[in-house]
């Protein structure tokens, strides 16, 4: 395991662009570079420990789910090996091996897409208040965690950090970026995580819902940032799984299930993590890396 965490990334040669909850973005001109770190956040709230190689884990797991998608869509990835980096990065390569990628810049869209196939977070509690979500008015009598027979585009709008995002139903997403992009967005979305739904299913992982991120360059589509990771999904074991509750999670649930049970009120300062439960989430994180792709961090 590394014994250094990166908690944020200070490459004074390029321009920073932005600095999120995970990802830290650098200019290139034409492209960027996007650098995974190890910053965790729950509740939209950014806590003050990291865990180890977490960005190496969210970036593998994306690399390989581009692979796996390459007939859908096209995503916006130039390269991950930093031996093909510009010049200019050589200095930070140890830093930037096996969490950073050069990209394409596009656009990124006014939305979040998201894809449910599963009924969870706060798909469920929309489900509770007037049996639909989003708009899709679904089946009476489903549980906490019930399977969608086909899964469901559910948009939601893009909060700043610290904020929440507003789910949204196809019509407003129409409004914010025109009908026939969002039907083009919602077709790749759903045939990803369909084929993805199926694909982890053969190895034990469910993979509840997910949320994607792309983006424009010109008059082309692009997948973008991170892909199907436990960053941006709800993993859970398929040997655990149970509907009528709440599942466990090879995501950072295991840190949001802590917080709750110390109480905490969702609002930065964010409290410190105990080390069983940094090395506990690391662990889940791995976990489902080695599932999906065959293979471990090296």
């Amino acid at each position: 395991m590394s014994t250094d965490a990166v908690i944020q990334t200070d490459i004074k040669e390029i321009p920073l662009i932005s600095r999120g909850k995970v990802r830290d973005i650098y200019d290139l001109g034409d492209r960027l570079l996007i650098v995974a770190t190890d910053r965790l956040s729950a509740f939209d709230v950014i806590l003050p420990d990291p865990i180890p190689d977490k960005g190496k884990v969210l970036t593998q797991i994306s690399l390989y789910w581009y692979d796996q998608m390459a007939d859908i869509t096209k995503n916006h990835l130039i390269t991950a090996q930093v031996e093909e980096f510009d010049e200019v990065l050589k200095p930070h390569r140890d830093l930037l091996a096996g969490r950073s990628m050069l990209v394409k810049k596009c656009k990124p869209l006014p939305i979040e897409v998201i894809v449910r196939g599963y009924l969870s977070g706060t798909g469920w509690n929309d489900y509770q208040k007037d049996g639909k979500v989003c708009g899709h008015e679904l089946p009476g009598g489903m549980m906490e965690s019930s399977r969608l027979e086909e899964p469901i585009f559910t948009p939601s709008t893009k909060a700043e950090i610290g904020e929440h995002d507003e789910n949204i139903d196809l019509a407003k997403a129409g409004e914010l970026m025109g009908r026939e992009l969002t039907d083009e967005v919602a077709r790749r979305a759903l045939a990803i995580y369909s084929r993805a739904r199926e694909m982890a299913k053969e190895v034990g992982i469910i993979i509840a819902d997910t949320k994607f991120e792309f983006g424009t360059l010109g008059d082309e589509l692009f997948l973008i940032d991170e892909v199907l990771t436990p960053d941006s999904s709800r993993f859970w074991p398929a040997d655990e799984y149970e509907p009528g509750r709440g599942q466990r999670s090879f995501d950072k649930q295991y840190v949001r299930d802590y917080l709750l049970e110390i109480g905490f009120d969702k609002k930065p300062p964010a409290p410190r993590l105990p080390e069983e439960v940094i090395l506990g989430t690391r662990k889940r994180y791995v976990e489902a890396l080695q599932m999906l792709s065959g293979k471990g961090l090296d």
